[in-house]
């Protein structure tokens, strides 16, 4: 009775976060989109919302998780430790120079004004002008303002930390939450017994400490995929229609944190159409499937979840749509095949049903798994991943290449994109043993699915860990700097291979101390050591205090031209969410700052229109011609490594500066 009821407990703690989460997102989204995301609105909405949501997906668990007291105290304390770890090393990663700093804009404005898009102002420049530019880096120009990079759904957890007086704190409650997640599976499919070792194995990863400690995408996305694959091992324990939508529900919402999520899913869609293929066939052959209930009501849920995605896509970041639209088409045009497959598999299904697999192909199968892992291991030897620039954004991530190899020592060559070695990536952040146990455990699992059908809960898991893992790999699609480029082995892959690792592990069936304590050693400590160069040292610390300061220093009707490249790439955003002044950068006609003639001209439209102008630039120099300049930001800080060929072990120096003259 003591394992069942812990086991119960650890049950519906991991896969709460992933319920909780969705209500919340399920409420939120409409209210954004009508411009009431606030927070009166969503304590009437969204938390019930995510409430009823827990309710119903933690009571009355199919399978119950066997777990001690003292495993499921474990698991909660490791997620805990990480959460308030992640939590004191928070980054502030305010000043728009990568993407946590637009997911952090992008929460602070929905925080504060409850919709989209985000409003310009041009009457506060004397009315729109051709040298005004509005839009900027991670912001695109649309009808009536500007519309944020990325989806939604991360910001709206975000908004929460605004809210609360605690901005810094959602993504680490948020790791501590993904780490509670990743537990409940392990100890689902791999035992409570490597449960606490895989929660720590997972919290200690790099990619993890990085991804926890400031505004990604990731670790959101991370708790809906594992909790979608918790709810659907429970489901499949009591199949049936609420517990079933609940999982696919959970699943389809990744979409709507990550347009990546629509590849992340497709293996649920194949899993949904198997089941609803199963009970068409049990139904022709009169043998019993019990998992056969399940497949509509998981189709069903992954339907309206990743719709509500694609609506927020659609109606929120269309130009974020058309800028990845290379990789979105054919991503579109995969999904449309799967479907195709699954449907013509579905209605197939008792005519498929009567084939049999030939011997050898459990066999073929589990080989296939070690010769492609050995494949993308020995990749680097064989093939050099280029790219010739062609587009504007291909430019800039060469341009950003060369400057990374100068700055590490290499000869530069910005065609270099570095995919080929993805795989040990993979190998710097959880460790060989992690890799090779891994492999050994997909590979044992991929035989006996083809032999005979078992474990039939390790299906839809090693599908989405495969299919995930195999394309992140072969084209990450990431500028390929360290720790930059790991957060792409966030969602899915560590924690997948972390997972088929504690199932190798459980194959040993033995209770002997040493057993056990040899595996935490090879587990544990290669992941440990590549992260206590980083672990230790939070980056971008400072930029909230001297963000308050500048804005302090703004008069309260100033309309902020902004005259320099790099100071309008970071502040134009930052000046106009956090500040509340209108802001424009002035364009440069491919200079670094603007023609001091058509400044002159702008900063009479705004005396105009009745309002303070104010010019802001990087250097003193910039904004002298205009005013007396005043130093606004001063900062000197930290920041990330940029490693191409090893895995980063400590941070580098950054410094900021932004000047400011109020024009007379």
């Amino acid at each position: 009775m003591e394992l069942d009821r812990s086991g119960r407990v650890l049950a519906a703690l991991s896969v709460a976060p992933a319920l909780a989460m969705a209500g919340w997102l399920m409420a939120g989204l409409p209210l954004l989109l009508l411009g009431r995301f606030a927070p009166l609105p969503m304590l009437l909405l969204g938390v019930p919302a995510a409430a009823l949501l827990c309710w119903a997906g933690t009571r009355q668990a199919g399978k119950v998780v066997e777990a001690t007291v003292w495993q499921v105290a474990g698991v909660v304390a490791v997620a805990a430790a990480s959460a308030v770890f992640n939590g004191v090393m928070h980054s502030e990663q305010l000043i728009v120079r990568r993407d946590p700093a637009t997911y952090a804009q992008y929460a602070a404005w929905i925080a504060g004004h409850g919709g989209l898009p985000i409003s310009v102002q041009p009457e506060a420049f004397g009315g729109a002008d051709p040298w005004l530019l509005f839009e900027g880096v991670g912001f695109y120009g649309v009808d009536g303002g500007v519309a944020p990079q990325f989806m939604p759904g991360a910001p709206m957890m975000f908004a929460l930390g605004h809210w609360l007086g605690v901005p810094f704190a959602v993504p680490a409650v948020l790791g501590g939450l993904a780490v509670l997640t990743v537990a409940g599976v392990v100890a689902r499919l791999a035992g409570a017994r490597w449960a606490v070792l895989a929660a720590l194995t997972f919290a200690v990863s790099m990619p993890i400490l990085y991804t926890s400690r400031t505004t990604f995408s990731e670790i959101p996305s991370l708790i809906l995929l594992f909790g979608g694959l918790a709810l659907a091992h429970d489901a499949l324990g009591r199949p049936g229609w609420g517990r079933g939508l609940l999982a696919g529900l959970v699943f389809g919402l990744a979409v709507l944190v990550r347009v990546d999520g629509l590849r992340d899913v497709l293996p649920v869609l194949a899993f949904a159409g198997l089941l609803i293929a199963m009970r068409r066939s049990s139904r022709s052959t009169g043998s019993a499937r019990p998992y056969g209930a399940l497949g509509l009501p998981l189709a069903a849920g992954l339907v309206a979840g990743a719709g509500l995605g694609m609506l927020a896509a659609y109606l929120l970041a269309r130009p974020y749509l058309s800028y990845l639209s290379s990789s979105v088409r054919p991503l579109l045009f995969i999904c449309g095949g799967v479907l195709l497959l699954t449907l013509a598999g579905t209605a197939a299904a008792p005519m498929l049903s009567r084939i049999r697999l030939p011997r050898w192909a459990p066999a073929v199968g589990a080989g296939l798994v070690v010769l492609l892992m050995a494949a993308l291991y020995v990749r680097p030897w064989l093939q050099t991943v280029t790219r010739d620039p062609v587009t504007p954004e291909d430019r800039r991530t060469f341009a950003m290449i060369e400057s990374i190899q100068r700055a590490n020592g290499m000869p530069a060559d910005g065609r270099l994109l570095y995919f080929e070695n993805s795989l040990h990536w993979v190998i710097w952040y959880v460790g060989l043993p992690v890799v090779v146990l891994a492999t050994i455990a997909a590979a044992v699992l991929v035989r006996r699915l083809l032999r005979d059908g078992t474990p039939f809960d390790w299906l839809l898991p090693l599908a989405v860990i495969g299919w995930t893992t195999v394309t992140t790999l072969l084209r990450p699609e990431i500028t390929p700097d360290h720790p930059w480029a790991a957060r792409r082995l966030v969602p899915i892959v560590i924690p997948g291979l972390i997972l088929l690792a504690a199932y190798a592990l459980s194959r040993l069936r033995t209770r002997r101390w040493w057993v056990t304590a040899a595996a935490v050693l090879v587990v544990l400590v290669p992941p440990a050591v590549t992260s206590i160069g980083t672990a230790f040292t939070p980056v971008e610390r400072g930029e909230a205090a001297a963000v308050e300061a500048m804005c302090a220093e703004l008069p309260p009707d100033a309309s902020v031209l902004v005259v320099e490249r790099v100071t309008g790439d970071r502040f134009t955003q930052l000046v106009r969410g956090m500040c509340d002044r209108p802001a424009a950068e002035v364009k440069r006609a491919g200079a670094e700052t603007a023609p001091e003639a058509e400044v002159r001209r702008l900063i009479e439209r705004v005396r105009a229109a009745g309002r303070v102008p104010v010019v802001l630039a990087a250097a003193p120099g910039q904004v002298a011609p205009y005013g007396p300049a005043t130093h606004v930001i001063a900062l000197v800080t930290r920041q990330d490594e940029r490693s191409l060929v090893d895995a980063p072990n400590g941070t580098w120096g950054l410094g900021i500066d932004v000047w400011m003259a109020v024009a007379r």
